[in-house]
C-alpha cells in the first residue's frame, strides 16, 4: 500500500512536471513591429518614398503643361472658329485622360513594388523566427500584433532574441 501511495506520488509529480515543461513551449512575437524595424523594410520604405517622389513629379509637370495649354486656348478662344475650339477641347480632355492614366499607373506600380519587397522580408523574418523558436524548443509561437487575438502573455517573447538572430 506504501509502494502505491509512493508509486502514485510520483506519477502525480511526473505528470505535473510534463505539463509545466509543456506550458513553457508556447511563445510570442510583434511579428508586424518585427518587420518594420528590419533595416531591409527601411530601405524598402525610403526606395518607395524616392519612387512616389519620381511620380509625383511627372505627374506635376503633366499638369502644369495642361494647365498653361488650357490657359493659351482658353485666351485664344474667341479668335478661333468653333471647330478649332472643339478639337482643342477633345484634346484637353485626352490630356486629362493620360493624367489619371498615368496617376493610376504609378500608384499600381509603386503597390506592385512594395509587394515584391516585401515578400523576401516577410520570409526572412518567418524563418528567423522559426530558428529561435527551434533553438529554445518553442512549438508554437503565437504572433501578438496589436495585442490582438493574445489574451495573456505568459509565453515567451521571442522579439529579442529574433531581432538578435537578424542582426539589428
Amino acid at each position: 500500500m506504501k509502494n502505491l501511495k509512493t508509486l502514485l506520488l510520483i506519477a502525480v509529480f511526473t505528470l505535473g512536471v510534463s505539463g509545466f515543461t509543456n506550458a513553457q513551449k508556447i511563445g510570442h512575437i510583434d511579428f508586424e513591429k518585427l518587420v518594420a524595424e528590419m533595416p531591409e523594410t527601411k530601405t524598402l520604405k525610403s526606395d518607395i518614398e524616392k519612387l512616389g517622389k519620381t511620380y509625383q513629379d511627372e505627374i506635376t509637370g503633366m499638369e502644369k503643361k495642361i494647365e498653361a495649354t488650357q490657359k493659351k486656348y482658353v485666351a485664344e478662344s474667341k479668335s478661333q472658329t468653333n471647330e478649332t475650339n472643339d478639337q482643342r477641347v477633345q484634346e484637353l480632355q485626352g490630356e486629362a485622360a493620360k493624367l489619371e492614366q498615368a496617376r493610376r499607373l504609378a500608384y499600381q506600380d509603386m503597390q506592385k513594388k512594395q509587394q515584391e519587397g516585401l515578400l523576401p522580408i516577410i520570409e526572412k523574418a518567418q524563418k528567423a523566427v522559426e530558428e529561435v523558436a527551434a533553438a529554445k524548443n518553442i512549438l508554437y509561437v503565437i504572433d501578438a500584433t496589436n495585442g490582438k487575438g493574445l489574451l495573456v502573455k505568459k509565453g515567451e517573447d521571442l522579439f529579442p532574441a529574433v531581432k538578435a538572430k537578424l542582426g539589428f
